[in-house]
């Protein structure tokens, strides 16, 4: 990477969820779903939550998962994970919304759901499920992260150089210089 190239810098926006903390108490279904009602606030229906909470009351297990991409089929993973003694599916903890079940699917219409984060204008300081999370189990991080340049934007970035170039030395100048450098290789 030469001193010119742009690195392009993002803020990710996640939740982390510490399982030990969930009490299994769904505040953050009931937020999620507040939020997300048309209109907003106005009514309560965890189907409609874009983060569900897994339950093992047996063992007294909780864990928050929140709604990631569309799937148009299921996955070919059927990985079994074992915690605290207790079996459970590789769909146990998906946060597709897939075919093969009902979860994060809008219930009357059938779409997908997906978590947004709940972002709205003017945006919220953290999303609804965090602040509703007493027990602390769900925690919002915003952190910077840098990744190269896709091809597109470096194919750009080597034309707006190239076009400086032809616009300080000429078009004949900057192909001769190319000519010889090409040639000694």
């Amino acid at each position: 990477m030469t001193a010119s190239t742009v690195v392009a810098k993002k803020i990710v926006k996640e939740i982390k969820v510490e399982i030990d903390k969930c009490t299994g108490c769904r505040a953050c279904e009931m937020a999620c779903s507040a939020f997300h009602a048309r209109p907003r606030f106005s009514s309560i229906n965890p189907a409609r939550a874009r983060i569900r909470v897994v339950v093992d009351e047996i063992n007294d297990e909780y864990v928050p998962i929140r709604a990631g991409d569309y799937t148009p089929s299921e996955c070919n993973g059927r990985h079994i994970y074992k915690i605290g003694g207790k079996e459970y599916s590789e769909c146990s903890f998906c946060g597709a919304s897939c075919p093969s079940r009902d979860y994060f699917r809008e219930p009357d219409s059938g779409l997908p759901l997906k978590c947004d984060m709940c972002e709205s204008i003017p945006p919220l300081e953290k999303p609804w499920c965090v602040q509703a999370c007493l027990p602390g189990a769900l925690t919002y991080i915003e952190r910077e992260e840098t990744r190269e340049p896709r091809p597109q934007e470096k194919r750009a970035e080597l034309e707006g150089g190239l076009e400086s170039l032809v616009n300080k030395f000429g078009q004949d100048a900057l192909i001769e210089a190319l000519s010889k450098m090409t040639k000694g290789h």
